[in-house]
């Protein structure tokens, strides 16, 4: 009689084990002098002393999010290196709104059979992004669960933890009538509206990840696999430079119209011109594919609005000034506050 073990019924602790070993020192390479565990241990311990001493109130901020069915396309790209990039940032920006400071990362990687190699080039991508933003990956999870997920299929997910000075919370509160919305652009589609997107590209226009259209500088599959930005670096420099930002929002999932809301008080709407921020080619692609309008685009998508910002007229100036060591954050005044209930006009 054959006998019946845990890898027989689908799961390899062995591959587990070694994806551990592959990736471990790197891991480790972006912990700060605050992370007192190694990986491996059951939980990540991190001491909270020195932030007792840089802040006042310091006031943790965690998020969680994930990449969403990206991970499809860099599943049929066989391309998992930048995947671990777009975690860092989805979950960093959203902390980041709130003026936080990212201190630490978790990350979850669900699979059917666990892949040594794919778990690597997912992992690495996650460290480049951490050392880049000195945010310390503390601690991961992969869990091998053959039935759940098709063969090949990955989700990702990510827990951010930052802090803040509690009374240097950027909330929204003194949003009002006439501050003007400040954008950095997006690189793409970042994580979100990837189901509409895949759709669209592979079931209505026939195309494959390899294909070639005269409208995008890249193929189908490294357009959509472009990274998503992360803002930390330019948005805390702003805030360390006592810049009075009032309120901002990383544009995700519900696009532009959904997200912006978010932040502004009862009586304020915004109005923002379509054009404001330039649109990328890969989104005008989208609506001709999908003939969407207006708001089915900027629902869905960001178009290629990455991050916004909502400050005074009188502070725009210094704004880009201290952005000049930033070349890659070009800053676009791209519309404004107005009375109203909160929500966005699009003009």
């Amino acid at each position: 009689m054959t006998s019946v073990n845990y890898k027989s019924a689908g799961v390899d602790i062995e591959a587990g084990n070694e994806a551990v070993r592959r990736i471990k020192k790197a891991v480790e390479s972006t912990f700060s002098p605050n992370v007192l565990t190694d990986i491996g241990s059951f939980g990540a311990m991190f001491d909270l002393k020195p932030l007792m001493q840089q802040y006042q109130h310091p006031v943790l901020v965690q998020s969680i999010d994930g990449v969403g069915t990206k991970m499809m396309v860099a599943k049929m790209m066989q391309k998992f290196d930048t995947i671990g990039i777009d975690l860092v940032s989805a979950t960093t920006n959203d902390i980041i709104v709130l003026g936080a400071k990212p201190l630490t990362l978790l990350d979850y990687i669900a699979n059917d059979r666990l892949q040594p190699e794919i778990i690597e080039q997912i992992v690495l991508g996650m460290v480049k992004a951490c050392r880049e933003n000195d945010i310390s990956l503390v601690g991961g999870e992969t869990a091998e669960m053959p039935g759940t997920y098709l063969p090949g299929e990955h989700d990702l997910v990510g827990i951010i933890t930052g802090v803040v000075e509690k009374d240097k919370a950027v909330l929204g509160k003194n949003i009002h009538p006439d501050d003007v919305v400040v954008a950095f652009p997006a690189s793409g589609l970042h994580t979100n509206g990837y189901s509409l997107a895949r759709k669209l590209f592979f079931d209505v226009g026939g195309y494959t990840v390899d294909s070639t259209l005269p409208e995008l500088t890249a193929s189908v599959g490294e357009t959509l696999l472009a990274p998503h930005i992360n803002y930390t670096k330019p948005v805390l420099h702003l805030l360390a430079k006592n810049i009075p930002i009032k309120g901002m929002a990383h544009i995700t999932g519900g696009g532009v119209l959904e997200n912006i809301p978010r932040i502004l008080p009862a009586n304020c709407a915004v109005e923002i011109r379509k054009n404001g921020c330039p649109v990328l080619p890969v989104f005008n692609v989208l609506r001709q594919l999908g003939k969407l309008d207006d708001a089915e685009m900027y629902r869905t998508f960001n178009m290629g609005i990455g991050f916004i910002m909502i400050v005074s007229p009188d502070a725009v100036a210094t704004m880009r000034d201290a952005l000049t060591n930033f070349p890659a954050f070009p800053l676009y005044e791209i519309g404004k506050v107005i009375s109203g209930k909160p929500e966005v006009r699009l003009i």
